[in-house]
């Protein structure tokens, strides 16, 4: 779903297998689309359950909500990548669909990090009242955070407006004009850059939490170095989901680009690039199927809402299957009477 592509086509295009791209991918999304519109669909249920008291809990809505919308837009590749949808489908998952799908990813990661700034600011930094903790702050930066994302993101939909020159073959970059490109690679680098800002203060954070549970280890009260440790094992499990989705795709979008902006690279180079891109994306994807765990293990009303919900399904099933069951034994003892 990466916009950047080549302003001019190579005069000898590189051969390309398409039963990974075509194929292969476009399956793997399928199950990734039907698995996060799941278990994104239920997130959302319960946390229709949960009160927004808590900042963290704020911050967790909302990446339900980034989660769910970039779900929606895995149908639209799918069917861009395999070629089942006619040529305008493709110019659509160039303007629209694939600027969905970025600026929901980015806000995932930026609320990602202010939960571990939040986490950090309650272990490290119990002692300090701060603004930056009240639900009215949080909801204000939330807001913040969606304005600042579509700010970005608008233009490439607005300046992805040439006509299509062919379209057996279309090229995103091709139906923006020059200041779309330019935009393009400025909002590219930003959010880039957001992604790797982000991921050092996870490390940052994570880091200081661990130093502070070592620091409280000699002390008493086991019931609060309890809790360090399991926010420290909860920011441990943000890294670790960053480290497996998001870092591989980060780490290979910038060579992918440069192959597909400068002359010199092989045809062979090309294929493995587009190849590794197409893999790392799918990892950001997945994405969207780590984040319900996190929310469990994560935050606790979540995990009491959700106990609750089924305890109730348990009991409502029993009271059927009960009732069911003694209408039974009422029509066979009334067989037996006759």
């Amino acid at each position: 779903m990466d916009n950047t592509t080549t302003t001019e086509p190579p005069k000898q295009p590189c051969s390309r297998n398409t039963l990974i791209t075509q194929q292969i991918i476009p399956m793997l999304y399928c199950v990734v689309f039907i698995t996060g519109v799941l278990l994104n669909g239920i997130s959302g249920w319960i946390f229709f359950y949960v009160p927004s008291s808590k900042s963290f809990i704020i911050y967790l809505k909302n990446i339900v909500v980034a989660d769910f919308l970039m779900s929606l837009t895995f149908p639209f590749k799918v069917l861009s990548d395999s070629g089942l949808g006619p040529w305008q489908l493709n110019v659509f998952v160039c303007r629209v669909s694939a600027v969905i799908f970025y600026v929901n990813m980015y806000v995932s990661i930026a609320f990602f990090g202010l939960i571990s700034f939040d986490r950090y600011y309650k272990i490290v930094k119990p002692l300090l009242v701060s603004i930056v903790q009240s639900v009215n702050y949080s909801k204000v930066l939330s807001v913040l955070v969606w304005v600042l994302m579509l700010l970005l993101a608008v233009p490439n939909i607005i300046l992805t407006n040439q006509s299509v020159k062919d379209v057996t073959n279309i090229q995103c970059m091709e139906l923006k004009n020059e200041l779309g490109r330019k935009w393009h690679k400025a909002s590219n680098y930003i959010f880039v850059s957001i992604f790797w800002i982000v991921f050092l203060l996870l490390t940052v954070f994570y880091m200081a939490i661990t130093r502070k549970i070592f620091k409280s280890h000699l002390k008493s009260r086991k019931n609060s170095i309890s809790v360090k440790r399991k926010s420290s094992r909860n920011i441990f499990s943000i890294v670790l989901v960053f480290v497996v989705c998001f870092v591989p795709y980060h780490v290979a979008r910038i060579p992918y680009t440069k192959s597909q902006t400068e002359g010199h690279y092989s045809c062979q180079a090309k294929e493995t690039l587009l190849y590794t891109k197409e893999f790392t994306l799918l990892l950001s994807a997945a994405n969207v199927c780590l984040d319900p765990i996190i929310y469990f293990f994560l935050c606790q009303p979540f995990r009491e809402v959700l106990n609750k919900k089924l305890r109730m399904s348990l009991t409502v099933q029993n009271d059927l299957e009960t009732s069911k069951t003694r209408r039974g034994n009422t029509i066979q003892e009334s067989t037996d009477t006759l």
